[in-house]
């Protein structure tokens, strides 16, 4: 099993942009895909941990929860919080 490292917003900045990410929750939780960027928006869809899903390259910060957010493709389109994806 892979080891995961959490990384930075800053780090996140750098590999944005159509890419195949994979997701690490940190536990046995699935990540919220939301609607739009931010906890405010609803949630369209979740994934589980270990699974992967792909940037478009849209990266959003959200002032009021404090988290980027990026925009998905796959497995469904929307956005996931950048703490919890990976390489």
């Amino acid at each position: 099993m892979a080891d995961f490292q959490k990384l930075s917003d800053e780090s996140l900045d750098a590999v944005v942009g159509g890419a195949k990410r994979r997701v690490n929750t940190h536990t046995d939780q699935n990540a919220v895909i939301r609607k739009g960027p931010g906890k405010g928006f609803a949630q369209v869809d979740s994934v589980g941990n270990g699974s992967y899903v792909f940037t478009t390259g849209e990266a959003v910060y959200n002032d009021d929860d404090g988290r980027t957010w990026y925009e998905i493709s796959s497995p469904c389109h929307g956005w996931i919080a950048g703490s919890l994806i990976g390489y």
